[in-house]
């Protein structure tokens, strides 16, 4: 079980991105091809059966047999290095209904590599590149692999201060993270108005919430942290830069629900939804902010009514960044790099190999798991 950075990998990595060397590609490289490649490949074992139970196969595949999408117009094969597991990760690689467009599936949402192949002149042979979103993992064989297959405009440079492991730290998690808190700076919700009262981030030991949580702090926010498992979390979340730590059952109490309650909070990011979601946004102060961005607690807002928006102004930000523009994402990974160091990241992730993605599987949807999980990739 691999318990946060190994001390070797740790001490191969810088603590910090600005220490990190740019990663630039001499004119005449050439990259180095395989004939094959690895991957995690999950199938239904009766595929017209939405019952089926998910069968998972480590396959080493040939370089004909990579696939990218049903439409044909995937333009960029890249060798991948790292990829990460998100709690849609999870759903993929357990088949539960809902993600899965056609079986079978290689999973993962994100990935790190170097362009192998490519048909656009959007990038060349030996670019560093990530990709996140985008129906990759869902309905393109994913990152779970040593190859991925992907349209050149999904593709962002890998920032030269960034390190292909510490890319994955961030990840899809870490770019919702961000956006939620530029929706919220855009809402004019800034350290200044959140004199009087914190914001909340909610699910704070997941993926999302921790690097809210991370992000928000670096920026100078006095956060309020919510967890589950406050005994479990309540110092990591502390070295995070949150100023007070709080058990979620404060925001999931129905008894005491009301339509409008005290002003406790600022804003928030919220990843739970449900309830928990309708209890923080009767808990805002007037005129504040919550950027909601999942639905880990359930898709409905359980007793929600409009009083908090009507009559205390207050915002319910949406944030998807599956289909973030381009522009949106140069933004975020602008930012990331601004804003999180190193040890941060490296702190806040556990590094396992491929071959432990389906014991990890549902430790994430059972929220098990603290901070960000990067997966290693076997050449």
């Amino acid at each position: 079980r691999a318990e946060g950075w190994s001390r070797g990998r740790a001490a191969s990595l810088s603590s910090s991105f600005e220490s990190l060397c740019p990663r630039s590609i001499s004119a005449s490289f050439t990259s180095r091809q395989f004939s094959s490649f690895n991957a995690l490949i999950v199938d239904k074992a009766d595929r017209k059966d939405k019952k089926s139970p998910p069968v998972h196969k480590f396959e080493t595949l040939s370089r004909e047999e990579l696939q990218g999408g049903n439409d044909g117009d995937e333009e960029v094969v890249v060798r991948v290095s790292h990829s990460s597991m998100n709690y849609k990760d999870g759903l993929v690689v357990l088949g539960k209904p809902g993600v899965v467009k056609e079986w079978p599936i290689v999973p993962g949402i994100d990935f790190v590599g170097t362009v192998e192949e490519t048909k656009s002149s959007k990038v060349k042979v030996g670019d560093k590149v990530l990709s996140t979103g985008f129906g990759v993992g869902e309905r393109r064989w994913g990152g779970y692999a040593g190859l991925a297959k992907v349209k050149a405009d999904w593709l962002v440079p890998l920032p030269p201060s960034l390190s292909p492991a510490h890319a994955m730290a961030v990840g899809t998690a870490g770019l919702t993270a961000m956006m939620c808190v530029h929706a919220l700076e855009d809402a004019h919700v800034t350290p200044l108005t959140c004199k009087s009262r914190p914001l909340l981030v909610t699910g704070a030991g997941g993926g999302v919430g921790s690097l809210a949580v991370a992000i928000l702090a670096k920026k100078g926010y006095p956060v309020t942290a919510s967890t589950g498992r406050i005994d479990e979390l309540k110092a990591h979340l502390l070295s995070l830069g949150a100023s007070e730590v709080m058990d979620r059952q404060g925001l999931a109490h129905e008894p005491s629900y009301r339509p409008l309650m005290k002003e406790v909070f600022a804003g928030g990011v919220d990843s739970v939804g449900g309830f928990t979601l309708s209890s923080v946004l009767a808990q805002t102060q007037y005129g504040g902010a919550v950027a909601a961005c999942g639905v880990a607690g359930g898709a409905g807002l359980d007793k929600l009514t409009v009083m908090p928006f009507i009559l205390r102004g207050v915002r319910l930000l949406g944030v998807d960044s599956v289909y973030a523009s381009q522009a949106a994402r140069k933004r975020v990974w602008d930012d990331v790099c601004a804003t999180l160091d190193g040890t941060t990241l490296e702190n806040n992730s556990t590094l396992i190999p491929l071959s432990e993605v389906p014991a990890y599987a549902p430790k994430i949807l059972k929220g098990q798991v603290r901070g960000r999980i990067v997966v290693e990739i076997p050449s």
